[in-house]
């Protein structure tokens, strides 16, 4: 005979595995912190300034 499983139980652990797979993703996409992406935004607009200031009219 098999065992015997709780399907509550097992309900609940996939929800479980499916919302920790998520939050991984998540974290990827939006794991920012603000001082790294104010510290990113400055590096991108002190490169744009130089851009501009090197930019050769014709």
């Amino acid at each position: 005979m098999g065992d015997l499983i709780n399907l509550n139980r097992a309900r609940k652990a996939r929800v479980r595995a499916a919302a920790a797979e998520q939050a991984a993703a998540n974290r990827l996409a939006f794991g920012r912190t603000r001082a790294e992406r104010d510290a990113i935004k400055a590096e991108s607009a002190r490169l744009e300034r130089h851009l501009d200031a090197t930019r050769r009219e014709d």
